[in-house]
């Protein structure tokens, strides 16, 4: 399945709960969402094996693949189109041994110095972030702002897609950045109209 980065949904399930996972998702693919991650950090194998394949079964014939948030044997077992992985949540090459390798596996990188040591063969795609601070992920490192996202950029050897933050007036200077996308939660999930919330930001930008 072609990785298309441009407007990257990763859902929450609290600011879900409303309309539902699959409803809301759907609703946001119907609007420009190009890639879906799945991911639940309290949920378990087995509720998320179950999320998946129902999500699966949404996006069948949209063109938009389904990614999983850090547990591999939920991709594995649901049948996702891939994995995304956290600097700690995991080896890269045992992610990418076990996937095989047409699956998309995805990274966070953070820094320069994380940058520096991946390895680029055994992956798809960067998430680089946080941009600004977010409360979806309490955690998070410090922000980066659009200055330390474009020297992210423009250091990785994989395409980006940006997190953190973000909302539909940031697209031009994500993509000035010289990020391929955003990747977004807030901004779409916790809204009354997923679908308007994510055209909002497929919209031609401002100059």
């Amino acid at each position: 399945m072609p990785l298309d980065l441009s407007l990257y949904l990763v859902t929450d399930r609290e600011l879900c709960a409303e309309q539902g996972l699959v409803q809301t998702v759907v609703a946001a693919v119907r609007g420009g969402v190009t890639l879906v991650q799945l991911r639940d950090k309290h949920a378990s194998d087995a509720e998320l094996i179950d999320q998946a394949r129902r999500l699966k079964a949404a996006l069948a014939g949209t063109g938009v693949a389904l990614i999983i948030n850090d547990r591999l044997e939920v991709a594995l077992a649901s049948g996702a189109d891939g994995l995304h992985i956290g600097q700690d949540d995991g080896d890269v090459a045992q992610a990418r041994a076990a996937l095989g390798p047409h699956a998309i596996l995805g990274l966070s990188v953070q820094t320069r110095e994380q940058l520096a040591r991946l390895d680029p063969s055994a992956l798809n795609y960067l998430g680089l972030g946080p941009v600004f601070a977010t409360p979806s992920k309490r955690d998070h490192a410090e922000p980066l702002g659009f200055e330390g996202l474009a020297e992210l950029a423009a250091a990785s050897p994989l395409p980006g897609v940006a997190i953190g933050g973000l909302k539909a007036e940031h697209v031009l200077p994500t993509r000035q950045a010289g990020a391929q996308g955003l990747a977004v939660i807030s901004a779409i999930c916790g809204t009354p109209d997923p679908e308007a919330a994510a055209r909002a930001f497929t919209r031609p930008p401002r100059h």
